[in-house]
């Protein structure tokens, strides 16, 4: 039995469909994330985990127990807010104790528990400081030892890191993943942000209008998407609009703009009008023999890499490639475009289907 699970959850407003009989299980020690765009509930469903929303239909499942309509501080959960929600009053110490005392643990055994938590998010000696004192990493830190501290049987994070600058915002990712890999601690985390999921998570659940467009590893997920928008959503990729002319055992020959790609149909029924995808990195400028030859219409360093759009037959191709060194050639001359075909997805342009 899976530790915690989520079955035909819903919730409804009105007319309008927040979840919709959503399905989800996670095991005991597992890092999962609840990834997409605004609006499309991964909130909702963080929030009906925690308690602090009522499902519409479906129940929730802790550890065997039903906690569907327990209320929150009966669930021994750790929440970890986008605004981190301290009180200002209060020092580092008295934020993190906070919920012990309310559980009326002892002065002594408190002070402990205390010292632990900030020694593990590396806040050991700042016990007294004010949160107007402290960074903002410093500030989520404490947040996250708060949550800790009431050692939780399931920590969940709603973009705990949203305010953060993005050199910060990478540190902390490492730090919080090691922490819970240390600590073996159940964690749900809710983001928008397609590198946070990543770098953390041993599965991201892509939400789509209240559902889960696809649920697998990171690698899985950037690999092989199930579906147009988790292709999309997950990175940057190039997205061909064309025609399936043949299917065979293991590929499809599908026609973009008078072109014939052989795409790995992955065992999808796949017919008709199709959606071809590659990711930029997987495209490259040819040294010999070319797939397709076009201009370079804009070029531009980001440090590790040249981003470049090259006009072709097929369409704008977004190209990435390692800064090693040289620059690529400059806006204007022609190239040729090389991939290899295994880089190549197809999928129907409403969604996956199922295999053949």
């Amino acid at each position: 039995m899976s530790f915690l699970t989520l079955q035909g959850i819903s919730k409804r407003y009105g007319n309008f469909s927040a979840v919709e009989q959503f399905d989800l299980s996670v095991e005991r020690g597992e890092f999962l994330s609840l990834l997409g765009p605004s609006g499309c509930g991964k909130t909702t469903t963080l929030q009906m985990i925690a308690g602090f929303v009522t499902p519409s239909n479906g129940t929730i499942t802790l550890n065997g127990r039903d906690i569907t309509h327990e209320r929150p501080e009966k669930r021994g959960m750790g929440v970890v807010f986008q605004s981190y929600a301290l009180f200002p009053h209060m020092t580092v110490a008295g934020n993190v104790g906070f919920g012990l005392e309310m559980r009326n643990m002892k002065r002594a055994e408190r002070a402990v528990r205390v010292a632990e938590a900030l020694d593990l998010v590396r806040l050991k000696g700042l016990d007294a400081r004010y949160p107007k004192e402290l960074s903002g990493g410093q500030r989520q830190r404490v947040a996250i030892a708060r949550a800790l501290a009431m050692r939780p049987e399931l920590l969940l994070l709603d973009e705990p890191m949203s305010n953060l600058d993005a050199k910060l915002r990478e540190e902390m990712h490492i730090e919080l993943r090691a922490i819970q890999k240390r600590l073996g601690i159940t964690t749900i985390l809710v983001t928008h942000d397609q590198v946070e999921a990543m770098t953390m998570s041993d599965r991201i659940a892509v939400m789509h209008r209240g559902r889960i467009a696809q649920l697998s590893t990171p690698f899985e997920a950037y690999e092989r998407p199930a579906t147009p928008f988790a292709s999309s959503f997950l990175g940057r990729t190039n997205t061909l609009s064309g025609e399936v002319l043949r299917r065979n055992p293991r590929c499809a020959e599908v026609d973009v703009a008078g072109t014939t790609l052989r795409v790995p149909h992955e065992g999808r029924a796949v017919e008709g009008a199709v959606h071809v995808y590659i990711r930029p990195e997987k495209v490259r400028l040819a040294n010999g023999d070319a797939r397709v030859r076009g201009h370079i219409a804009t070029r531009v360093f980001v440090g590790n890499q040249w981003l470049l759009v090259v006009d072709t037959s097929l369409g704008k191709l977004h190209i990435a490639l390692p800064n090693h060194g040289a620059p690529p050639p400059d806006e204007g001359n022609e190239v040729g475009v090389f991939w290899a075909d295994d880089d190549l997805r197809v999928l129907t342009p409403e969604g996956a289907h199922g295999h053949a």
